[in-house]
């Protein structure tokens, strides 16, 4: 049971229906929505639209999408690739030829066709009961007429100053007066509220062609870009079976490569190798959850890739060998010097949903533009915030993640969904690029290893293991007793640049028909049911 001397919060419980966002304006416009008639998939799309809207460094409709929805209850998990290509003409060679051996972030070439629009439109159509331009109608209000800014909105904005005012056009709208807008102070975006409009009239094709189209492709092909017309008019997402995993007697479901899901199912393979005693935040727990992540990444970043460009691993990295074999190297006595190569090459804002309606249809929805801010470029017309996905793409000769034409990049952002004895069960997702795939995994395990609650879980202190050898994040709140003890084992601790990750989930009480929420503390929203 919590302690309620300690200043968290409880979690949200309710009867009917439940919506757990980064933001207080998308919670409650999700819990309206559905009020209003609406299904759990209009909540999501309804609640993220607004985040495009009031959370403009953490998403927007220049971004991409995923979903996984369980309709009515059940455990038939529904998966939506909603991540977006490169553009046709471009390869390799454009970066060759400028000397260049990374993507740049502020520069046509990190833009990847944002997969966004046509994941909500694909997704409504399919899933939804309310009319789309209802599900659109709040966030063209706060982008018509203002939101007021909230306080980790803010600081996320303040950070960005100086890459949005390279970029004339996000200047003049996220800069006003020279400066990111303070706490409490009213912000507009005409230019996307007209375009959000657009789109709720014509659909995906709003978007995908006509004047946004034309708006965005001009720009970029004003900065040097390749992109094209025909680019965005083929742009489509597409339904992919889940990968899974049993742990602990539930199955856990994630979206399959592109995405990082299947790396979060790795982990907790690795994890299910060990017991779990003492307690969660022990030293003797973390090492494992540490090493445990550091074997899956070093996976993640020798195979996944888009599969229809590259043949990727899938049942490999599922496998009982695979996770019995790396468990076997972790050693309670010493960090890890050297991890396994995989006989391979080596080769991050956004924002999650979590949404159950009377029906117990389960959505688990995530959207992203990448960094915060995206590329920083933001389309002149239609005031539409391009992100910077193309980042995620190696440009080493033989990296199944090579930057090729028509080619979706690793993708960070994950939505996931827990089901057990043929019903949902919860579903659940973690923000903050890199850190995704061991959010899953760590998260899962406080709740389902040490039986601890959504929001005590998602309020714990949280480390990352960094790219630099044994070097791991840390926030400030993790205990001084346990980090020297990781210290002496050989890990190296660092402060955390920022809060780690952000967490929502919802879990569904079959037993007493209630629904149970929680939501990210180092964010500003909050889990409301009705």
């Amino acid at each position: 049971m919590r302690n309620f001397e300690k200043p968290t919060r409880s979690v949200a419980v309710s009867r009917n229906t439940m919506a757990a966002t980064s933001h207080p304006s998308a919670t409650l416009v999700a819990l309206q929505v559905m009020e209003a008639g609406g299904n759990a998939m209009d909540a999501a799309i309804a609640a993220c639209a607004v985040q495009c809207v009031v959370e403009p460094g953490s998403t927007g409709i220049g971004g991409d999408c995923f979903a996984l929805y369980a309709p009515n209850g059940s455990d038939k998990v529904i998966a939506y690739n909603g991540s977006g290509r490169t553009p046709a003409a471009l390869t390799a060679n454009w970066f060759e030829e400028r000397g260049l051996v990374e993507v740049p972030r502020q520069s046509p070439a990190a833009v990847t066709v944002p997969g966004a629009i046509d994941a909500w439109t694909r997704l409504h159509a399919d899933h939804g009961q309310l009319p789309f331009a209802d599900v659109l109608a709040p966030a063209i209000r706060f982008a018509e007429e203002g939101y007021a800014i909230t306080p980790r909105v803010h600081r996320d904005w303040f950070l960005e100053e100086e890459l949005l005012s390279a970029d004339a056009t996000a200047a003049r709208i996220f800069l006003p007066g020279g400066r990111a807008p303070k706490i409490g102070e009213v912000h507009r975006q005409p230019e996307l509220a007209e375009t959000l409009r657009r789109i709720a009239a014509e659909g995906r094709d709003g978007f995908y062609g006509g004047p946004v189209a034309e708006d965005i492709v001009t720009y970029l092909r004003s900065l040097g870009g390749l992109h094209t017309m025909e680019d965005f008019a083929s742009a489509r997402g597409e339904y992919v079976a889940p990968v899974t995993t049993g742990f602990r007697g539930y199955t856990i479901h994630e979206c399959p490569p592109n995405g990082q899901g299947i790396i979060a199912l790795l982990i907790l393979n690795i994890l299910s190798r060990f017991d779990a005693k003492d307690d969660p935040q022990s030293p003797d727990r973390l090492h494992i959850e540490i090493e445990a992540t550091r074997l899956a990444y070093a996976a993640r970043d020798a195979w996944i890739a888009d599969p229809d460009k590259a043949d990727v691993p899938v049942d490999e990295l599922l496998s009982d060998g695979l996770a019995d074999r790396l468990a076997a190297m972790i050693d309670l006595r010493k960090a890890l010097t050297n991890l396994p190569s995989f006989e391979m090459p080596l080769h991050r804002d956004t924002v999650y949903i979590s949404v159950v309606d009377r029906d117990r249809n389960a959505v688990s929805f995530i959207n992203s533009i990448f960094d915060s801010f995206g590329s920083g470029l933001v389309a002149p017309r239609s005031g539409v915030i391009l992100h910077n996905r193309g980042q995620s793409f190696s440009l080493r000769p033989g990296h199944p993640n090579r930057i090729e034409p028509s080619k979706r990049p690793l993708h960070t952002i994950i939505p996931g969904m827990v089901t057990r004895n043929g019903r949902v069960e919860m579903p659940f997702g973690v923000m903050g690029g890199y850190y995704q795939a061991l959010g899953h995994a760590h998260l899962l395990s406080k709740v389902l290893d040490y039986g601890m609650d959504l929001q005590e879980a998602i309020d714990l202190p949280r480390v990352m293991p960094t790219s630099d050898g044994t070097r791991v994040e840390a926030e400030r709140t993790i205990d001084g007793a346990t980090k020297a003890e990781l210290e002496r084992r050989g890990f190296s601790f660092s402060p955390a640049e920022d809060p780690i990750g952000g967490a929502q989930a919802i879990r569904i009480d079959w037993e007493n028909g209630t629904l149970t929420g929680a939501s990210e503390p180092r964010k500003d929203g909050i889990a409301l049911g009705a």
